[in-house]
């Protein structure tokens, strides 16, 4: 394990390096865009004004020709919506100058196939642009005779939606967005409002930085600065031009920084994500004002600034909402997100993200959350068949998971999983038949990275959980005989938000507390006597363990076990002295959970204010957090701080929402056994209230101290604690909402199970492969298409006896090739190779 570790490690670093030139390099804005089949092919169809019998721009002729895909497509293949607009428009210019036969063959056969598929019962699903150019397109057709041959329903499908078209000049101005992207809708009409049209040039001659529409509008007017824009285009991209030019280069580095953190790889390019950063926060405080005055781009900022909002404020830069919430002042935009809210799903589901990161007051932050919210739930609640779909379905499942599952209240580790299993989802739709992708972040060397690196620290993982399964069964803690035995449950959460490989030692440190508090607070709430309990409580505060028997004698003994070992990280003159810290962190702890056993055994009924005094202790919060950030990269915090968790306001929150969080979900569980909770305490001293009233009271205490406490960690609150310290004690607050957000996770026996085996032991489906499993009796074939740098395969694998299919790669042995292929042990019956 020690050699496979190191050899992982190695090969990390190596991929990294390479990424890091690749995406940081200077030239990374000449290169960033995709090309775009829909764009290039629009620029394919520009006749030369010197000769129209020849194409202006032979390049993009040349590109259309050597890009067609297997199957007689151009496009993304994810999005048949899109592929169909591709693929027609590429049959066109190769059909305009009466070029390649074979390649127009194919894409008839494909235009007329899936035509039918994606028409049939969906003309009311289907976006408005759509409606508009296609038939523009099939008119176009007609007239350099490539003839097509639809069935003659689905043209008079087709021929309803010229209504569209002949309304298209009445719109009001909300609506001009969609006309004005789309110029080639009137190509063959020649209907365009020439003036309207050329208003809309910039100082650049080009149409809302898009080729295409700027290619419709040249051939429309055959003004000249749009020439001089597309030459340029094609000199700077000769092979395939992309679907947005100029670049934004401030939102090509935002992208890559969230592709990078989404990925799980922050780690690796902390310092170019932080110099990134403050480079576009500058820009941003600069140019405040510019990002409402183009409302034909109001999407795209919209975008970029809600994207720009969440990565500066969570990485402690100072701003405001009114980096994107500003589009609430034009119902023009509101109304366009309204009305075409599914194609604009990754601009909501940025705006939602965002909203993640409220800081008290903020209410335009409110209003972002539930107006994007709203869109959302409504997009993922429509039906559509898998031909009408305007986004993929594993970009909805991201989208449902989002609003089901809170971002605080799931394991980064997790996130990162879901987001590697799914890379392709798309950056931005820009409402045309294309979406704007980043080439560098489609890299077959950045997925092999994220891959690589989860399946590293997987390894990592397995053998911390092994050593601590060890330690608790070694010191008894495994064997009590009562209450819960969580030990996989404490370290799947403390290693899903603390996953870093050089966090080791603190993923031990707090998962041996969360037990050690486990247990104990399961001997106080379940088992224990009175007297047990009040000599043990006793032993603690004395840290002598004399005298006790049986579980106390077990817990005892493991505390000082722990205790001990947790000083020996300190330096030496320092040990002792955190010894006595951190002894006293417990003795607290210990003291809380005998008053509220006290309380519970007698009858007594604190006040709320009494009992949060107490509970704010029992739950332990800060047990966990103060010596673990102690210890945090060698950010050692003095000993005599450890416990002046009085005066250290984010540790106080971080006591109170753990408290609040397991009252809201624990309350029914503790009404049964006859103890204190607020939510039961709140009903009592309301008595014209109902428990909905008192839960709805407890939330509302909770979400603003949740709020006042991201403003701590993620703000500039003038606290001594480092930075480190910060995203610690916002890791513990993520475990206890992960546990209690929704439900109590915690006390589940089988909740977690699936997450913990995604997160520890089933490798992350690889992107670059789609293998297809078809059992056959006892065997199965892996088909592994063909991908570049990988051969393809086809692989026979006989699962005679195997049981459980859902742990294939679970036990990964070191690598035996530099594609990353590695033998897979599934069970002595079963031995399959694959790419993990």
């Amino acid at each position: 394990m020690e050699s496979y570790t190191s050899e992982a490690a190695v090969s990390i670093q190596v991929l990294v390096k390479e990424m890091k030139q690749k995406l940081f390099s200077p030239q990374l804005q000449n290169s960033s865009e995709s090309p775009s089949a829909y764009d290039t092919a629009w620029l394919a169809m520009i006749p030369d004004s010197n000769n129209t019998k020849n194409p202006m721009f032979k390049s993009c002729v040349q590109w259309v020709l050597n890009n067609q895909k297997e199957g007689g497509f151009w496009g993304d293949e994810d999005y048949l919506i899109h592929t169909l607009s591709s693929t027609l428009a590429c049959i066109l210019a190769l059909a305009t100058w009466n070029v390649g036969p074979k390649n127009i063959q194919l894409g008839k056969s494909y235009v007329v196939t899936n035509a039918k598929k994606l028409l049939d019962g969906n003309d009311r699903k289907l976006p408005r642009w759509f409606t508009i150019v296609f038939p523009a397109m099939l008119e176009q057709a007609e007239r350099v005779d490539l003839h097509l041959n639809l069935p003659r329903e689905l043209k008079a499908l087709v021929s309803s939606f010229n209504v569209g078209r002949e309304k298209i000049d009445d719109e009001n101005e909300h609506t001009s967005l969609i006309t004005l992207s789309c110029p080639e809708a009137h190509f063959s009409a020649c209907n365009i409002d020439k003036l309207h049209l050329v208003k809309n040039f910039t100082e650049d001659g080009y149409i809302f930085k898009s080729p295409f529409a700027s290619a419709a509008g040249y051939m429309a007017t055959g003004h000249p600065a749009l020439l001089k824009y597309l030459e340029s285009v094609v000199q700077k991209f000769p092979c395939g031009v992309p679907s947005v030019y100029p670049v934004d280069e401030d939102l090509i580095k935002l992208c890559t920084l969230d592709k990078l953190i989404n990925l799980g790889l922050a780690e690796y390019f902390a310092v170019e994500i932080e110099e990134t950063l403050a480079q576009i926060y500058r820009s941003y405080n600069k140019n405040r004002a510019r990002e409402q005055e183009d409302i034909h781009l109001a999407l795209v900022n919209i975008y970029k600034g809600a994207l720009a909002f969440r990565l500066l404020r969570f990485h402690g830069f100072d701003v405001t909402p009114g980096i994107f919430c500003w589009f609430f002042d034009h119902k023009n935009i509101m109304d366009h997100l309204e009305e075409n809210s599914d194609y604009f799903a990754s601009t909501l589901y940025n705006i939602y993200r965002a909203s993640d990161l409220t800081f008290p007051g903020e209410t335009e932050l409110d209003d972002a959350k539930s107006f994007s919210r709203r869109l959302l739930e409504r997009i993922v609640s429509v039906e559509y068949d898998r031909y009408g779909d305007n986004i993929s379905q594993s970009f909805k499942q991201m989208i449902k998971k989002e609003l089901t599952n809170p971002w605080i209240a799931r394991v980064d580790h997790l996130d990162h999983r879901m987001w590697i299993e799914n890379i392709n989802a798309p950056l931005l739709c820009l409402e045309k038949p294309s979406f704007s992708r980043l080439s560098c972040l489609d890299d077959d060397i950045l997925i092999q990275l994220s891959v690589q690196n989860y399946n590293f620290r997987q390894s990592i993982f397995r053998r911390e959980l092994e050593e601590l399964k060890s330690w608790s069964k070694q010191l008894g803690l495994a064997d009590m005989g009562f209450g819960r035995e969580k030990t996989t449950y404490c370290y799947f959460a403390v290693c899903g938000t603390m996953y870093s490989p050089h966090h080791s030692i603190i993923r031990k440190l707090v998962t041996k507390s969360a037990i050690l508090i486990t247990v104990a607070d399961d001997f106080y709430d379940m088992e224990g006597s009175l007297t047990e309990l009040q000599f043990l409580t006793e032993a603690v505060q004395r840290w002598d363990g004399e005298g006790l028997t049986g579980p106390s004698k077990i817990i005892f003994d493991a505390l000082d076990h722990f205790v001990r070992d947790m000083a020996a990280e300190f330096l030496d003159h320092e040990r002792n002295e955190m010894n006595n810290r951190i002894q006293t962190l417990w003795k607290e702890t210990f003291v809380s959970w005998m008053m509220e056993t006290t309380w519970g055994r007698t009858g007594y009924t604190p006040s709320a204010d009494e009992y949060l005094d107490v509970g704010m202790t029992s739950i332990a919060a800060h047990t966990i957090a103060l010596p673990a950030s102690s210890c945090l990269l060698n950010q050692r915090m003095p000993a005599h701080e450890i416990v002046n968790y009085d005066n250290e306001t984010i540790t106080n929150l971080l006591m109170l929402n753990a408290r609040l969080l397991n009252d809201i979900q624990s309350y029914e569980k503790e009404q049964e056994e006859g103890k204190n909770n607020l939510v039961l305490l709140h009903l009592k001293e309301n008595l014209n209230a109902d428990i909905q009233d008192s839960i709805k009271y407890v939330k509302e205490i909770l979400n603003e101290n949740r709020m006042e406490f991201l403003e701590r960690v993620l703000g500039n609150d003038n606290s001594e604690m480092s930075k480190e310290c910060k995203n610690l004690h916002l890791s513990c607050l993520k475990v206890f909402e992960m546990f209690f957000n929704s439900s109590n996770l915690f006390d589940s026996k089988t909740a977690l199970l699936e997450d913990i085996e995604k997160a520890i032991y089933i490798p992350p489906r690889n992107p670059l492969l789609k293998r297809t499993i078809k059992p056959n009796g006892t065997s199965a074939s892996m088909e592994f298409p063909k991908k570049k740098g990988f051969p393809k395969m086809n692989l026979s694998i006989n699962w005679h006896g195997c049981r459980n299919m859902n742990r294939i790669g679970q036990k990964l042995s070191r690598p035996i090739s530099s594609h990353g292929c590695r033998v897979i042990h599934i069970a002595p019956q079963l031995t399959t190779l694959g790419f993990f």
